[in-house]
């Protein structure tokens, strides 16, 4: 099969180190890697991002000189960054964010790209700063063909899907631009959740609220608006694999590659460490080498200082 198998996957800063342990693991041991893998982008955004979308970066932040090395450290790999850049509640006075706009003049090599929402940003980033390749976020929640071919017809190098399509094969074979569509592979929302959209906008809000909180004294700042899901917390790749919106590797490579996509999503930007090791194991790794590729990488994060085995403490009896 002479098609590749692009992945795109999470992570500017807290997968960071797990990322470019994962491309040094493709290089020195394709043999443990399916058949035409390639990574095609790492996507998220850098704290504190005012135009970040989808998750909730906290209240970390990154300085000047981590994002220049990051970038650089990713690019270097021929790999794009992806600027996850979906707020949807942003103002025209929102787009003169100084940190947003040092973000995208660091990366401003005509190789990266941003994922955008609001229309208000998409033009005011159009315009100043055309290098970048512009893609279409799934968090439009667009579901019926018609509009999605709207979308795929549009300026973009990426239209990434409803999760909710996955897998409706005829409705996948009327999509144009086959190559342009990315799918969502590990969604962990359930199918056809109702407060999707209600969710990205309480991330909108409590981003904005983290953000001016850091300039606020402890007691004049905002509480953060609560959100609770029972399902998106707690769900990995071992418990979604019910969900009529799930794609196994034997989906991508029997049904999705034939069909003309071979662009696929990971999700995962905050999840937690050992779950993302498990998926992009399960998704980029030959079932006979998962184990040995698997306890590698734990060696080297653990040898690096990413993750730490704690002994236990000397004692003494009685």
């Amino acid at each position: 099969m002479g098609n590749k198998v692009k992945f795109h996957l999470p992570g500017l800063r807290y997968n960071y180190p797990l990322n470019m342990f994962w491309i040094s693991l493709m290089e020195q041991h394709p043999e443990y890697f399916r058949e035409g893998i390639e990574i095609a982008s790492f996507f998220g955004a850098f704290p504190f991002a005012l135009w970040n979308g989808g998750r909730l970066v906290g209240n970390d932040q990154c300085d000047a000189g981590f994002v220049k090395n990051v970038v650089k450290s990713i690019n270097s790999k021929g790999i794009p960054i992806r600027y996850t850049f979906t707020n949807p509640l942003l103002t025209e006075e929102d787009l003169d964010d100084p940190f947003c706009n040092f973000c995208m003049e660091v990366a401003d090599n005509g190789m990266n790209e941003v994922l955008v929402f609001s229309e208000v940003l998409e033009k005011y980033l159009r315009e100043k700063y055309p290098s970048y390749h512009f893609n279409s976020t799934t968090c439009k929640e667009i579901r019926d063909v018609e509009t999605l071919n709207e979308e795929m017809n549009k300026d973009y190098k990426y239209v990434v899907l409803d999760y909710n399509l996955n897998n409706k094969w005829d409705l996948l074979e009327k999509v144009e631009h086959k190559e342009k569509l990315e799918v969502l592979i590990n969604a962990c929302c359930v199918p056809d959740c109702k407060r999707r959209g209600d969710h990205y906008k309480n991330i909108a809000m409590n981003q904005r609220i983290t953000l001016e909180n850091r300039k606020l004294p402890k007691d004049k700042q905002k509480p953060i608006k609560p959100w609770t899901c029972e399902y998106g917390d707690k769900n990995c790749i071992y418990t979604i694999q019910e969900y009529s919106t799930f794609v196994s590797p034997e989906m991508i490579w029997e049904k999705y590659v034939p069909m003309g996509i071979n662009n696929f999503k990971i999700e995962g930007r905050t999840g937690n460490l050992f779950s993302l090791i498990e998926t992009y194991s399960f998704y980029m790794l030959k079932p006979e080498y998962v184990g040995e590729a698997r306890l590698l990488l734990l060696r080297n994060l653990e040898a690096s200082g990413v993750i730490s085995v704690n002994k236990p403490r000397p004692g003494r009896w009685p």
